[in-house]
């Protein structure tokens, strides 16, 4: 009785922190749909000053999901001249997406058979090479971003041409929903799946002038995965040949699996500084409890043992309290004593307004509480996927960020506050 018990108790916290998860990932909130408000109202809080260390970061992540802004260059070039107008200085491009590089890949080439995402607006194109070469031009910094970490779409090439790479649950099954999406995971313990995606990461590191590399909770596993059979054998050769607890949110099973994932990256922050010492790491998690938990990703790890040189916290809510309280976690507050902590703040979705007076009561929080900047998710939502006349918007985002100011930079010298 007691066994079922505890059983049962594990079941039921597993299926609570899928439920965040779930939250946290489509960034459901009830608040989000009572806010039809078509007029520009003042933020409720007082002040839009930014911070006061004469550095600011003010970013937006360009994404091929739900934005065409991508996919032709006249269309990209207005974008980035746009953002430069009204003083953004980062940006953040996918790079890695739907098992697809959005740039010309000799790696891609070998190991999924095609070297670009084969959306026509794409093709004959580097869009990493142009948003380098404009952003840079309008004083913007560019990060790449591995959006889609060690996940592929259940019917990628990828997938089918390397079935051995995937990862599975205890029963066997290996398709992870996202919304109405069948995904899976590449195996980030697997020696082959690790030397692919560290390739992708040099490839772009060696042949382009970037700013940094960015990753996210994808760059780690969903908890209930890694039960495949070359894991398990894995498991067993460190544990005296026991098999992995049946229970995924068993503190040494999570922790032996999230412990991989950190020599990982112990690995990838290697490779990368060989080659452009210049070149920081950054990352935008959710919260450490869900990146953890529900990811495998120990964010908090990584930057205790110095892995990360730009943290941009996930903090998509509607609730203001609620995105206050969650500036104030410990390893929050401990991160930015030692890097530029940002805030990544939701602009909206297809199917989800945000109206401009949440996002400036946020930016406002932020600034009160001497962040280092804020950035958008994402590109298209910020004025052209809105209820709200685009003009409007931007009238909005020309308050907020009145005048130009540099970027926070870990490796061009930035110091915390006191």
């Amino acid at each position: 009785m007691v066994n079922k018990l505890k059983t049962r108790h594990n079941q039921v916290l597993l299926a609570l922190l899928v439920a965040l998860s779930i939250v946290a990932a489509i960034f459901i909130s009830p608040a989000s749909y009572s806010q039809p408000s078509s007029k520009i109202a003042p933020p409720a809080l007082s002040s839009l000053r930014q911070n006061q260390t004469g550095y600011e970061l003010r970013g937006v992540w360009l994404t091929n999901i739900d934005s065409d802004v991508l996919f032709q260059r006249d269309r990209l070039s207005t974008a980035l001249q746009r953002l430069h107008e009204l003083n953004f200085n980062t940006v953040y491009p996918t790079v890695w997406n739907w098992g697809y590089t959005l740039y010309p890949s000799r790696v891609a080439k070998r190991e999924i058979g095609r070297s670009l995402d084969p959306t026509p607006g794409l093709q004959r194109r580097d869009i990493l090479k142009e948003v380098v070469q404009q952003g840079h031009q309008k004083g913007i910094g560019v990060i790449p971003w591995f959006e889609f970490g060690f996940m592929a779409p259940a019917d990628s090439a990828l997938a089918k041409r390397h079935p051995d790479w995937l990862t599975s649950r205890r029963d066997g099954t290996r398709i992870w929903k996202e919304g109405t999406h069948d995904r899976v995971w590449l195996n980030p313990f697997h020696p082959k799946v690790q030397q692919f995606i560290k390739s992708l990461i040099i490839e772009i590191a060696s042949n382009y002038d970037i700013d940094g590399i960015q990753f996210d909770d994808h760059f780690g596993l969903p908890s209930e995965l890694g039960y495949d059979a070359f894991t398990v054998k894995l498991y067993q050769v460190e544990h005296q040949g026991k098999r992995p607890p049946n229970n995924s949110q068993d503190p040494e099973w999570l922790s032996w699996r999230a412990d991989k994932i950190t020599q990982f990256m112990q690995q990838v922050f290697k490779e990368v500084k060989v080659r452009k010492p210049n070149c920081l790491l950054s990352v935008a998690p959710n919260p450490q409890s869900i990146s953890y938990k529900l990811f495998l990703a120990d964010w908090e790890r990584w930057e205790r043992q110095g892995l990360i040189e730009e943290l941009i916290l996930q903090v998509y809510r509607d609730d203001l309290n609620l995105f206050i309280s969650e500036l104030g976690y410990p390893e929050v507050q401990a991160a930015r004593r030692h890097i530029p902590v940002s805030i990544g703040i939701l602009s909206g979705l297809k199917d989800r307004h945000v109206p401009a007076r949440q996002i400036q009561n946020q930016v406002a929080a932020v600034r009160q509480r001497g962040f280092a900047g804020v950035s958008f998710f994402f590109y298209e939502t910020l004025w052209n996927l809105t209820k709200e006349q685009s003009t409007e918007r931007q009238t909005v985002f020309r308050r907020i960020f009145p005048a130009s100011v540099e970027r926070p930079n870990l490796l061009n010298g930035w110091t915390p506050t006191s």
